[in-house]
This record gives structure tokens, sequence and C-alpha cells, in this order.
């Protein structure tokens, strides 16, 4: 593979697949509160907070780690304010102690925070205002969640860099992704490469996992696919209820990081967890692992570079087709193998939408699981969807497209009538 090509994915790689605790649109509401913090250099008397309606959509139903069980924007502004801490990133309140808690509450109760709808062409958009006296601060982050694109104090412009409309701003150029090649790329990278970045991944993720399946968490989708098939479990049942205990835990605030992915834990978990049941059940080799785990982690990332961050599409879907990748890579799949498993699955359940952050998500990465599994069934049974039917192209990577498209443009309107229906029920 070329050289150059392979250091754009090792660092496409390292920069998707980071360490977050917490469900990362809340978290990134904290990260912003902190900063605002900072600049402020006190607790605001007052915070206003204009958010992307996408923003306000994956965080109104979610648990906020630390802070009680409390969920929701106003939550994740009070502890990222009272406790967080700037310089770590989107583990911004993994170290909030239990003698911090109360003065989160305290300050919720305390502070007048009012929340809007902000009329920004970027569908990730968090501005926090916050005033002390006669200070005012301002802290915008645009387009993903840790992208600090403007602060200011008392009219002061401290930061100020230029806001595209691109989900990728500020982020390595993603162009370069295609099928052929991340499957070329997982084939030959050199394991040492590998093995800092994906070690943390199966950890982390594995460790969420273990605890949603003991713990009562969620709607305990994970549990009840375990104990329901006891009697006759197979591999797909246990990697599909492996990826959805993870999700119920992590939406119900537990406070275990994962290793996110394209931004989400939901795909960082969704991705990795059925190719890692797999491997274990395939007594698979670390290299194989670790090089199945990275042609999953790098197709979700392709898929997701058309959709965005955040859309009306369920992103989980991406990341169960990734997972079907990489199970079909660790059963020896090659290129061909892989693109009629992708396709296959996108066909399956492309469309599927996205109603915010919260409990339902773990049974919505079973069904994506369940598609990237069947989509690599299909291809051992000499089985596929053509192009001409709905979406499907004649390339991989044109049907991937399609998908991106679909997304971005088709599903804006189904965005906006979310949101209405969830602003509606609140």
């Amino acid at each position: 593979m070329n050289e150059k090509v392979q250091e754009q994915y090792l660092a496409i790689l390292k920069e998707e697949l980071v360490l977050a605790t917490g469900c990362t649109e809340p978290i990134a509401i904290a990260y912003c509160a902190a900063h605002l913090r900072q600049v402020l250099g006190a607790l605001p008397e007052r915070v206003v907070a204009e958010l992307s309606g996408n923003i306000i959509k994956n965080v109104k139903s979610v648990v906020v780690p630390n802070t009680g069980n409390l969920r929701g924007i106003e939550a994740a502004i009070a502890v990222g304010l009272v406790a967080g801490k700037p310089e770590a990133g989107l583990q911004v309140i993994a170290e909030v102690t239990e003698a911090e808690t109360p003065a989160i509450r305290d300050y919720l109760a305390q502070t007048p925070i009012e929340v809007c709808c902000a009329s920004s062409p970027c569908v990730l958009d968090i501005t926090l205002h916050g005033y002390h006296g006669k200070d005012h601060a301002v802290v915008r982050i645009a387009n993903n969640h840790v992208n600090i694109v403007y602060k200011a104090l008392n009219d002061e412009a401290l930061v100020r860099l230029p806001v595209s409309v691109s989900p990728e701003d500020q982020l390595t150029d993603k162009s370069c992704l295609n099928v052929e090649d991340i499957v070329r790329f997982a084939d030959t990278v050199p394991l040492e490469k590998l093995e800092p970045l994906i070690e943390p991944q199966i950890q982390y993720n594995t460790a969420i996992a273990e605890e949603g399946l003991r713990g009562s968490w969620g709607a305990q989708i994970g549990k009840i696919l375990m104990e329901d098939y006891a009697g006759d479990r197979d591999i797909k049942t246990e990697a599909r209820a492996w990826a959805a205990a993870g999700s119920d835990a992590r939406m119900s605030g537990c406070e275990m990081p994962v290793v996110i992915l394209s931004g989400s834990g939901n795909q960082g978990i969704t991705a990795s967890l059925p190719v890692i049941r797999y491997a274990k059940r395939l007594d698979a080799t670390r290299e194989q692992l670790y090089r199945a785990l990275a042609l999953a982690d790098l197709v979700t990332i392709h898929q997701k570079t058309g959709i965005g961050r955040l859309s009306a599409y369920c992103g989980a879907i991406s990341a169960g087709v990734g997972a079907g990748a990489g199970i079909c890579y660790l059963y020896g799949g090659g290129y061909t193998a892989v693109a009629h498993t992708v396709v296959n699955a996108l066909a399956i359940l492309s469309g599927t939408i996205c109603d915010g952050a919260k409990p339902s998500c773990a049974a919505k990465i079973a069904a994506a699981v369940d598609a990237g599994i069947m989509g690599y069934r299909m291809y051992l049974h000499h089985k596929e969807f053509h192009s001409g039917e709905g979406i499907v192209a004649g390339t991989v990577d044109r049907t991937i497209a399609n998908v991106g498209i679909l997304a971005q443009q088709g599903m804006l309107e189904t965005d906006r009538t979310i949101l209405e229906i969830m602003q509606q029920e609140s």
C-alpha cells in the first residue's frame, strides 16, 4: 500500500478513536461550559445556551455521568461549569468527585439557565454565554465536539476561527477513504502501528459492555437478548447483546469511559464489540482482531464522512455495517466479500431515524448489528442486492455516497420534524 495513504489512514484512526466519558453531545456542552468558566474567571450568575437542533435532540433524554442521575442540557452545563476540567477534552467530567455532586444540584437550583434553538447552518453548534457581575463571556463550539471556534470576554475576542458548514471542519481530510484501500490497509499496516490505537478500544468498550450485562441499565436490551436466548444462544445473538449492553450502560449515565468513533460512543461500541465477540469465538489471534477492528472502524468512518457527525440518520446503522464488514474480514473475506457485505447491509436498514440519545439506542444497535451480519451471510449464500434496487449503486463506494446524500439532503425535513415532535412531548 502507498505509504502516504497508509499514514493518512492511521491519522484518521488516531483522530477518531478517542476516549470519552458520557454521551458525546452533553459532554461537548460540558466541555464548552468548562471553558466558559475559565474565560469568565468565575461561575456565571446567569447562562444563555444557543444550541443547534441536533444538539438539543441528542442531549434532552440522556443521563449525564457524575451528576447523580441528572438528565439533559442544564445538567450538562452545570457539571461542566462547577466541576469540569477544560484541558481534559471529552474526559472533561471524568474526575468529578462525590463531594462536588451536591454543588452541581445547588448551582442548578440557584442559577437561571436559558436554552434556545440556534438558527445555525452548522448541525453541531453550541454557544454558551455566561454573565457574572459586569462581565460577559462567550464560548462557541461548531462542527465537531471539541472544536472551539470562538472565545470572548466583554466583547474582546480571545479565539476567532473561520467556521464552515462542513461537519469535517478542522478534521483530517477523509477523501482518501475507499473500501478497496481500507481492506488493503487492514492487510498490510504494521501491527505495531495499530496496537496503540486499537487496544484501548478493546479494553474500554469490553469493560462497559460487561457492566451493561451485570447491572440494571436502561431498557436492558443486552440482558434481554442474553437471557431470552440462553438455551440456544449463537454468536450472532451474543454479538448483538454485547453491543447493546454497552449502550444500555452508556445512555443511562454509566461513568465508565468508552473509545468513541466518528464522535459517538454508541458507534464506537457498535463497530467494535461484535467483532471482538466473534474473534473470541473463532479463537482469532490478537493480530487478526486488530486488523479486523481497523477495517470495521474505517468502514464506519467512511460512511459517516458523507452523513456528518449528527443527522436524522441513525449512526448506529453505519457502525453495524462496519461491524459486519469486520466480521467478514475475520472469516478471511477480502475486498469482494467486504464490499458485498457493506452493500447488502446498507440496503437493509438505511434510513433508520436518529431521535436523540436515549435507552432505545441499544435496541437500534442490536438491529444494526443484525443487519451487518445478515449482509455477510447473504454474501456467503451468493445473494446480493443489485444496482438500481433502491439506493444501491454499481459499486460499494457509490452506494456509501448515496447514503450520505440520503442523510444530508433527503432527511433534512425529517430532522426538523423529529425535533418538533420531541419538543411537543417534553
